[in-house]
């Protein structure tokens, strides 16, 4: 295996990807600027047949199902074994998908109960935005990043806020780090 590239920031990965032919892109969704879902469907639009394998410090089943949803190839956790690393990206380069193992019971067969946690409702925007307002990230910043404007975004801070029974900034953000969906950069 040969690291073709590195970048430090999502807008970084989508012009090397532009320039620079790989077989798989590892990828951290925590990345500065774009990252998270958004960047893997923007990955998806520029680089439709690329085997993606998200790698992350997010260990939640919603996190990794909707990388999936939006078109990573496979999900695996940061502190995951390094052969597992491996296997992960064998796997995919060859036309395969792979889910941290750690992490299949909880997509599976969470999905069957009837206790569905609040965050499972959010669309892939409003996640989105909890994830940033839980990172620290202002209205404006958040919107910058979205490329939406900052009305847009308060909207979707206060669905997010509506589904999720939450009444302030705080709330939001002890919601996120309990259920494991911080996204701090």
């Amino acid at each position: 295996m040969i690291v073709a590239a590195e970048a430090a920031q999502g807008s970084e990965l989508i012009d090397k990807l532009r320039s620079c032919a790989v077989d798989v892109l590892l990828l951290d969704m925590t990345m500065p600027g774009i990252s998270g879902i958004d960047l893997v469907r923007r990955v998806r639009v520029e680089q439709p047949a690329l085997p993606v394998l998200v790698l992350t410090i997010h260990d939640d089943a919603q996190v990794a199902s909707r990388a999936l949803r939006a078109g990573a190839t496979g999900y695996l956790t940061k502190d995951s074994d390094p052969a597992v690393l491996l296997e992960a990206i064998r796997k995919i380069a060859g036309g395969g998908r792979f889910i941290d193992p750690r992490l299949v019971d909880a997509m599976v067969f969470d999905r069957h109960r009837g206790d569905v946690p609040p965050h499972e409702v959010l669309s892939d925007r409003e996640f989105q935005v909890l994830q940033m307002l839980s990172a620290g990230k202002s209205l404006n910043e958040i919107a910058d990043v979205c490329a939406l404007s900052a009305k847009t975004i308060s909207t979707h801070k206060m669905r997010l806020m509506q589904k999720l029974g939450i009444t302030n900034n705080t709330d939001v953000i002890r919601y996120a780090i309990r259920h494991g969906l911080s996204c701090v950069n």
